[in-house]
């Protein structure tokens, strides 16, 4: 008996000292958080991302307020973490030309990210990036002038049009030029006599003044990160540079660095930017493809 007890006990010595701690995830570094993000800088998926099947298609976008494709509005970033989780999710709103419709993105960054995969016959794509409907193609449709010549017709709105329907609530369309004007929003002068203000105009007027109209939800933010991780700050003024000069990776820049930091340390006392905050919709020139 005494032998089997010594056995046991040796045993469990042995396997007590090969044991490592199990965990989800491993710590994290800012040098993991940075070089995350200059992947998507490139173009190119981190290792975060499902395997996927052959012929699978991976997108990875990062945050960019010049796209030509969209009329930029607002902008936030959300950071979330705990000991061995991160995610950072920046937070775009707009008016698509493309799509015809009024959406915010959301592009995500982190080592807990449960990727958007749009699933097709032939192949999947997979993204980091979630959008949001603010207000449809069809809704836009209904409030667009239907008066004059084509030209005066497109992405022009009605100036009988009093309400637009965001996400299900009806918000009051301001058409009076002035308050646009104080706000820096100047409707397109071409083939715009009565000038009438545009679908991205009403866009970056409700950001101005009632922001909450089209910003994410708690809820829609975390739709693509675990319900459980904690929140730790969202930022509304950052300095952003141009994605489309190869020179500015994220990694090289004072704003990322900071963000890194805040999510190592879970610190929010460390956001304290030396460089002024450029983010807003008017240093940049957006959706004139």
């Amino acid at each position: 008996m005494m032998k089997i007890i010594t056995f046991i006990f040796t045993l469990a010595i042995l396997l007590f000292n090969d044991c490592k701690p199990v965990s989800v995830q491993k710590a994290y570094t800012e040098d993991d958080i940075l070089k995350q993000l200059d992947l998507a800088f490139r173009g190119v998926p981190n290792d975060f991302y499902p395997p996927g099947n052959s012929g699978d298609i991976k997108y990875n976008f990062m945050l960019d307020l010049e796209h030509g494709y969209c009329v930029t509005a607002g902008s936030r970033i959300h950071l979330y973490a705990d000991k061995n989780r991160w995610a950072i999710v920046f937070e775009k709103s707009g008016y698509q030309n493309r799509a015809g419709d009024a959406e915010i993105e959301l592009d995500y960054f982190g080592n807990c990210i449960n990727y958007p995969v749009d699933k097709y016959p032939e192949r999947n794509y997979i993204t980091n990036t979630s959008n949001i409907v603010l207000i449809s193609g069809g809704e836009y449709e209904r409030i667009r002038n239907k008066k004059g010549s084509d030209y005066e017709q497109f992405e022009l709105i009605s100036p009988l049009a009093n309400e637009v329907n965001i996400r299900g609530k009806k918000v009051k369309i301001e058409h009076d030029l002035s308050k646009y004007a104080r706000l820096g929003i100047i409707p397109r002068s071409d083939d715009n006599p009565k000038k009438l203000i545009g679908f991205g105009d009403i866009v970056r007027y409700l950001s101005e003044t009632a922001p909450s109209t089209i910003a994410a939800t708690d809820a829609e933010i975390r739709e693509h990160i675990p319900a459980n991780i904690p929140k730790l700050m969202t930022i509304g003024k950052f300095h952003f540079e141009s994605v489309y000069k190869p020179g500015n990776l994220p990694s090289t820049q004072e704003t990322y660095q900071l963000l890194a930091k805040i999510l190592v340390k879970r610190d929010t006392s460390l956001w304290k930017p030396t460089l002024k905050p450029t983010n807003h919709w008017s240093n940049w020139t957006s959706g004139n493809l």
